[in-house]
């Protein structure tokens, strides 16, 4: 080799080592995270380059076929010692079980909850069948079978007391033109401490041959559990599942409630979807939202229950290329903004989240809202000072009463002034019953010279409803409630019916099985209050206002019956408060009205001296 052309080599070499030293220094490569999602955008962004029906299903002995797949059989000899076999993963607020078949998630147990009546922990997933797990892979759309071969594991410890455990397998398909693809399937759930959120990272890493995966227009699909718990039935009118997605696009949230067997798609691009009970949430979130073809919320029928399923499946797009990893943030757990918030701050959650939102799942929202948050706030003041949340309720409630007493003084006034002029009033409708006209002339001109406004009466009341819807909504939904002793053996929790008597039969229609004590005192302090507070009324009015007195209350009992115990003590305290009230003002205005004369009698013979 001649002595110029071993010098150019050299050269060369140095100048490539030092160029790459370089480019390291100046621009380092993206971290994994980045790496990951770059690769996902570079995917969804050629999907057009791989072609439809790109594997197509074939039936032979021994194969396995899943829309548009073919299995071979016993692709990797390793698997023929996979037995099934459940993982467990424990955290300080989780306990999380696992089939090695599909590596998914068999059980789901919050540690520091529990179920009604029951020592038993929440379990949050349910329903589960062979053929519809949590949190399964399906090649394929929805109504694609899922991945349901033995995989391998691989547990981890992680730094900062994170846990990690991952199953992979080596599947082979038969592609268009006949030619033989692997790639390795692999699903990594992390698990944090004291966080209700876990990670899953969906990879597929093909060999050469492998051009993409296109399985009905598809690449796979990844769906929840059935059923969220905890359990829950038909005779609880106050529990409930609904959805709720949230679009990155529109930075809107959007709520639906599915009837039976009915399916709801969201076309576009989803920054979480969600199904909520009244007390707990599952929430699924895509680290990038573009790889996400479509969203469909499932509600089947359940023939092995009363309650219709209620599920989530993300349609990932066709993958192009050979390898990808797909990033899912997964929180199941209380619904509740005291727990959801911290993810919209990136130094509250070690997953970085950036107000992502999903504390709109607890957000009762409406025009009501930021009154449910300063009743909220104060019941929360109240509890720190007593720490019993029936307490609370009950001092919020006095104090509600007490800042509207103004108004409720002002409103019995007004009725008391209409007893008053009830005579007039009855003459002149009787005057001109057949001129309604005229009527309404007259009645007009007596209210100005009576100085009365009918609405008096009114206006004070409407101030308050929205005050009284809102603590109805708080008292019916608050999460603290759950749990939450008032009276030891008679309303251990808040959240659910009080209980005096376990009946030994369910009564039909009603589907009661407990003797409830709190439906009775409501009712009863309801009626007290009616016939105190009710006035004088005519002959003709006597027969609708006695079967208003009655009705009214009766029909509660009903509505009521089954209703958590803070939304009853709540009722019922209001009742008897409003009550002493209506009594107190009677009494300052007779004892007013009795001065009042005194004063007229003494001036009088005064003047007659």
């Amino acid at each position: 080799m001649k002595k110029n052309t071993l010098i150019a080599i050299i050269l060369s070499t140095l100048v490539i080592i030092g160029s790459t030293y370089l480019q390291l220094k100046l621009y380092p490569p993206p971290a994994q995270e980045e790496q990951q999602l770059a690769q996902s955008e570079k995917s969804v962004q050629s999907t057009e380059t791989v072609p439809q029906n790109t594997f197509v299903a074939k039936t032979e002995l021994g194969s396995k076929s899943a829309g548009g797949v073919e299995f071979l059989s016993n692709p990797d000899s390793n698997d023929q010692n996979l037995t099934e076999k459940i993982y467990t993963v424990k955290t300080s607020l989780v306990e999380a079980s696992f089939t090695n078949k599909g590596g998914d998630i068999i059980s789901y147990k919050l540690l520091e909850h529990y179920g009604a009546d029951s020592t038993e922990n929440v379990e949050m997933i349910k329903n589960l069948t062979e053929s519809n797990r949590a949190f399964s892979i399906a090649l394929g759309n929805q109504t694609a079978p899922i991945v349901d071969q033995l995989f391998h594991v691989k547990e981890e410890k992680l730094s900062g007391g994170a846990q990690a455990i991952g199953f992979y397998k080596t599947i082979s398909i038969r592609n268009q033109d006949a030619s033989i693809s692997s790639f390795i399937l692999a699903k990594r759930y992390i698990f944090y401490p004291d966080n209700y959120m876990f990670e899953l990272q969906v990879s597929i890493n093909g060999d050469e041959s492998l051009k993409g995966l296109n399985f009905n227009s598809a690449g796979y699909t990844l769906k929840t559990p059935p059923q969220i718990g905890p359990d829950w039935n038909t005779a609880d009118k106050y529990e409930y599942r609904t959805f709720m997605s949230f679009s990155k696009e529109k930075e809107k949230t959007k709520s639906y409630t599915l009837k039976t067997d009915s399916v709801q798609e969201i076309t576009d691009p989803v920054g979480w979807v969600s199904i909520s009970g009244k007390y707990f949430t599952t929430i699924i979130i895509p680290q990038n939202s573009n790889t996400i073809q479509s969203t469909f919320l499932l509600a089947p029928k359940n023939a092995q229950s009363p309650i219709q399923d209620n599920q989530i499946a993300l349609i990932r797009k066709i993958i192009a290329g050979s390898a990808i990893t797909d990033i899912y943030h997964v929180y199941i757990g209380p619904c509740t903004e005291n727990y959801l918030s911290p993810y919209n701050i990136p130094s509250k959650n070690p997953f970085q989240l950036d107000n992502i939102r999903i504390d709109s799942v607890a957000a009762s929202g409406g025009l009501l809202y930021p009154l449910e948050v300063g009743l909220k706030w104060v019941l929360q003041f109240f509890y720190k000072i007593i720490p019993n949340w029936g307490v609370a309720i009950i001092l919020v409630t006095l104090l509600i009463k007490l800042l509207f007493y103004p108004l409720t003084k002002k409103s019995f006034v007004a009725s008391q002034r209409m007893q008053e002029l009830q005579p007039q009033m009855q003459t002149i409708q009787a005057k001109y019953k057949n001129n309604p006209q005229k009527l309404n002339e007259e009645m007009a001109k007596f209210y100005k010279e009576a100085g009365y406004n009918p609405l008096s009466g009114c206006l004070p009341l409407l101030v308050q409803m929205p005050f009284l819807f809102a603590m109805y909504r708080l008292f019916n939904n608050y999460f603290e409630f759950r749990g939450a002793m008032f009276i030891p053996h008679w309303i251990p929790d808040l959240s659910i019916g009080d209980s005096i008597w376990k009946l030994p039969f369910t009564v039909p229609f009603f589907g009661w099985t407990d003797l409830r004590l709190l439906p009775i005192l409501y009712v009863v302090s309801q009626i007290v209050f009616s016939k105190i507070t009710q006035p004088p009324a005519t002959e003709q009015q006597n027969s609708s206002m006695k079967m208003m007195l009655y009705f009214m209350p009766v029909f509660f009992f009903f509505l009521f019956y089954n209703a958590p115990s803070g939304l009853l003590v709540y009722w019922t305290a209001m009742n008897l408060m409003t009550l002493v009230q209506q009594l107190f003002i009677k009494q300052t205005m007779h004892h007013t009205s009795d001065a009042k004369n005194k004063k007229e009698v003494k001036y009088g013979k005064g003047a007659k001296k």
